[in-house]
């Protein structure tokens, strides 16, 4: 599961419209699979003592439930995405009073900004309110989707973060996330089915082990010093089968899958290979852990 591949399946999935139904995968992340980072939000939030004082950057936003809990703070938080499906319930959390036609930067409430595109679209607004109280606009900056699940996953993240620090200062903190261990994520073994069923001769990426560096790596690369990391446990829990095949669908991770055989067939083995999680209720559990990092701005 990573929110990254939600985005880029969004976006590409204009090119097989019979195979996806564009805001049902964005509905099904927002509404099932989403809430499984809520405990690594909230570790990172604890260590770095996000409150009232904090303005938060979120750059791929997505559905917005990471801003949300650092709204519940009291921090003031912007949110940043390129996918107008995801923004779209991100406003329905975050700006409620956004009427429909709204240009996407528009406030609603004096602490919460959504804006389509790239941190450069929200630079100049930063800019001038670094200006106007001498302090940088921006005093954390996250991108909570994990990484070191599927090769190539972290392309782009860097120049991602390089965009976003001139609205930082010296010692502004940057959070990562990836995945744990393949032998502390009970959903590697799940995963597994998208690389089996893909081809990989038309798949140039496929599921991977998560590496002890991936996280370093992606800092080194944008400039950033790491300054220390954690490790949470972030179940991943479903009422029953069909919640869970719906919810792993919309991460995007099976869509290679997909395009190298069906939807019907990859539904079918994405079952069976969580048959064993399945509990006597009906539920599926599969614990989980994911990293963060956090890298200062030098």
């Amino acid at each position: 599961m990573t929110p990254t591949l939600v985005r880029e399946h969004l976006s590409h999935a204009g090119s097989e419209p019979p195979r996806v139904n564009v805001c049902a995968r964005a509905r099904d992340w927002s509404e099932i699979q989403e809430r499984m980072l809520v405990p690594l939000h909230e570790a990172v939030y604890d260590r770095l003592e996000v409150g009232p004082a904090t303005r938060l950057l979120g750059l791929r936003c997505g559905s917005g439930l990471a801003l949300l809990t650092a709204l519940s703070r009291g921090a003031a938080v912007t949110g940043v995405d390129s996918c107008p499906e995801l923004l779209a319930l991100a406003r329905e959390r975050l700006l409620p009073d956004t009427r429909p036609g709204t240009p996407p930067g528009t406030r609603a409430r004096g602490d919460a900004r959504l804006v389509e595109g790239s941190p450069g679209d929200v630079a100049g607004e930063a800019a001038g309110d670094a200006a106007g109280a001498g302090t940088p606009a921006y005093s954390l900056v996250t991108v909570f989707e994990p990484i070191g699940c599927l090769a190539g996953d972290s392309e782009g993240l860097a120049e991602l973060l390089a965009s976003a620090l001139p609205l930082t200062e010296r010692g502004t903190a940057v959070v990562l996330v990836g995945w744990g261990p393949p032998e502390r994520c009970a959903t590697a073994s799940v995963l597994r089915v998208a690389t089996k069923l893909a081809d990989p001769l038309r798949s140039a990426r496929s599921w991977r082990p998560a590496r002890r560096d991936d996280l370093e790596e992606v800092a080194q690369r944008a400039g950033l010093r790491p300054d220390g990391s954690g490790r949470v446990a972030c179940p991943f829990g479903y009422a029953d089968s069909d919640s869970a095949v719906r919810g792993l669908l919309s991460t995007g991770l099976f869509d290679a899958a997909i395009a190298a055989t069906d939807g019907k067939q990859v539904d079918k083995e994405l079952a069976e290979a969580l048959h064993p999680h399945r509990r006597p209720d009906g539920t599926v559990w599969m614990p989980n852990v994911f990293r963060y990092l956090i890298a200062r701005v030098p």
